[in-house]
């Protein structure tokens, strides 16, 4: 079987000889740590990305088959960005960015991490009017039509291929800043927070209408979100589900027109509140599924949904730091879940710098060993 056959056969509840053996990347500074020790050419350590032929070099070296994170795009951001800007640099090195989607970063030298966010421009109706709205359009050069008029015929057979269908209010947040989504939903212009979501939605939609209307064909769809932490949604899950529903069913419903039936999203933190509005909705595979300090949120999520919730992740990357019994004792862990069907173990996030590349290599070759 090819690795394609494999993940979809388990998701649809079909035979397969074995697991797949999936991840979702790295950080680069890992690359440039296992380079360092001599563990994989320098070349492999810069300029790193999902599903490019260095991504596929680097599944050799490893032993992985595949990065579950290898989607087709559609330009459904806001467009065009706003011009970076340096506003200051401060006493202790920092810098005070404002980034290309409006919002005022604090960056630190030397950290890698995601910057802290000082300031935001989107702040009332007359911003979103003048700055935001005309940006959020669709225009039919969003889409590269001809490269999706060929892709079937160019497109990787052994493996899935998603189509990334956007962000009903990931990026929103990526505009806002935190605390700037939070002062939105309780503005004076009660309709402003939802007249963002509208307009950003229905660019989006209109985005994924074209790539599919070409005739592409994708194993799955794919949202991006990160709207959660480790206490919970960043918002309340009621007013989560007036605004943002009708976005995810309207998208949806239009995927499985077009033969989608595998629907996943990428939310950090724990989901478990605002799982109801997107499984509802048509989301039915979570991924990757954050093992915080909460731990495991897949068996609860599969106990409330039933079979029709999906699962692409859970594995504990942190055991990949530590030692061969921490490996083993979450492979141990991992079988409960295989053993529920409709899941595919991958490490929860990209593994991240101290990753030991030996247990990496580990876990691959015992992952595909699992009895289905």
């Amino acid at each position: 079987m090819t690795n394609r056959e494999r993940a979809m056969n388990i998701l649809h509840y079909k035979d397969a000889d074995r697991l797949p053996a999936v991840h979702f990347g790295y950080w680069v500074e890992l690359l440039r740590e296992w380079a360092e020790q001599g563990k994989i050419p320098q070349d492999l350590a810069w300029g790193y990305m999902d599903s490019t032929e260095q991504d596929k070099e680097l599944d050799r070296i490893i032993g992985w088959d595949f990065n579950w994170c290898c989607t087709e795009y559609t330009n459904n951001a806001i467009y065009p960005k706003f011009e970076e800007k340096e506003l200051e640099i401060m006493p202790d090195g920092s810098r005070r960015v404002l980034n290309n989607l409006g919002v005022i970063e604090r960056i630190k030298p030397g950290i890698a991490s995601i910057p802290s966010e000082d300031d935001y421009t989107l702040k009332d109706r007359e911003v979103f009017e003048t700055l935001y709205k005309p940006r959020m359009q669709y225009f039919p050069d969003r889409v590269d039509l001809e490269y999706f008029k060929s892709f079937n015929e160019k497109r990787d057979q052994t493996r899935p291929v998603g189509l990334h269908i956007g962000s009903v209010l990931g990026s929103i947040r990526d505009m806002t800043s935190v605390v700037g989504m939070s002062y939105l939903m309780y503005d004076e212009d009660e309709d402003l927070f939802a007249d963002i979501i509208d307009n950003f939605a229905e660019m989006q939609y209109q985005c994924v209408k074209a790539a599919l209307e070409t005739g592409a064909k994708f194993d799955f769809a794919h949202y991006w979100e990160d709207i959660c932490f480790k206490n919970g949604p960043l918002l309340s899950p009621e007013i989560f589900d007036e605004l943002c529903a009708k976005h995810y069913k309207k998208r949806n419903d239009l995927c499985r027109e077009y033969g989608i039936d595998i629907i996943s999203l990428d939310c950090d933190g724990v989901t478990e509140k605002l799982l109801p509005t997107w499984f509802e909705n048509g989301v039915n595979t979570m991924f990757p599924i954050e093992i915080g300090v909460w731990g495991d949120q897949f068996e609860a999520a599969r106990n409330e949904f039933g079979r029709g919730m999906l699962g692409v992740g859970g594995m504990d990357k942190t055991a990949l730091r530590r030692d061969k019994a921490a490996v083993d004792a979450e492979i141990e862990r991992l079988k409960r879940l295989v053993a529920m069907g409709g899941f595919i173990p991958c490490p929860d996030h990209r593994l991240m710098p101290g990753t030991k590349f030996e247990l990496v290599q580990y876990y691959a070759e015992e992952i595909k060993k699992i009895k289905l």
